[in-house]
């Protein structure tokens, strides 16, 4: 395993992490936190650009790192530099004026959590040029797993296929990448799926299905451009989908560098 990621707010930049717990809702305090517009009661998503257009000039990160489900407070760093707190007072407030709409940060999801979704106009999507409302996974702030896998082996044949694109980690949002240790290039998630994976001596995950992509990993953020090139290239080559979802069988410390492996 070569990096480890968690995103304390859903939708903003998150945080690479040397080590995490793992519990049955994936590592500890990832998306834990969503922006909830109060105008609809829907969860706040990158995946409507046009209505949350800088969602993703949003960092978050936990004061200290977490234990144990009291999570400590988390760090938001706002587009113009300002940091503010998740227990501030008037966190609410700011979040608002600074994105336009009325929101607030929430940590309790709710039963039946939705976001809204604009599909571009695209070959391979589901729907084109298109807005939809997307159920989450209940109670939580997950699109579909608890936990998303990467390989590099997926985003160096990406990289083949669309040389021009900026094939980053960053644009995919995984909690881990994985580097396979012998020459196995393409999409080797996509034989993972229905087996367990192995990490470490404590961690396994059964691998559910494969992670659809959409338009976040188009957009702009830190120093990647806008390219719609990425989006396209996963659908003409491997039917929209980009690495894979996980549950959780057996939680655990996972640390980067751990060895990550199919049992027999």
């Amino acid at each position: 395993m070569v990096a480890l990621w968690r995103y304390p707010v859903k939708s903003m930049m998150g945080e690479q992490l040397n080590a995490a717990e793992v519990t049955d809702r994936g590592l500890l305090g990832d998306r834990r936190y969503a922006l909830v517009d109060r105008e609809t009661d829907k969860v706040a998503s990158a995946k409507f650009p046009r209505k949350w257009p800088t969602l993703f000039a949003h960092r978050a990160t936990y004061v200290e790192p977490p234990a144990g489900e009291d999570l400590p407070p988390v760090r938001i760093t706002l587009p113009d530099g300002r940091m503010i707190r998740s227990d501030d007072a008037d966190i609410g407030q700011i979040l608002s004026a600074d994105l336009g709409r009325e929101v607030a940060l929430d940590r309790s999801a709710p039963a039946a959590p939705s976001l809204e979704e604009y599909w571009p106009d695209m070959d391979g999507l589901d729907f084109r040029d298109a807005l939809t409302e997307e159920t989450m996974l209940p109670g939580t702030f997950f699109d579909a797993g608890m936990v998303h896998l990467l390989t590099t082996a997926t985003l160096d044949r990406l990289s083949q296929l669309y040389p021009e694109g900026r094939f980053d980690v960053r644009r995919f949002r995984p909690n881990v990448v994985v580097a396979p240790s012998n020459s196995q290039t393409g999409f080797m998630e996509n034989e993972w799926v229905g087996r367990t994976l192995a990490i470490g001596d404590e961690v396994r995950l059964r691998i559910t299905k494969p992670c659809g992509r959409c338009v976040m990993t188009t957009l702009a953020q830190d120093d990647l451009p806008k390219d719609p090139g990425i989006l396209r290239t996963a659908a003409q080559h491997n039917n929209v989908k980009v690495g894979v979802y996980a549950a959780v069988e057996r939680g655990g410390l996972v640390r980067r560098g751990d060895e990550v492996w199919l049992p027999a």
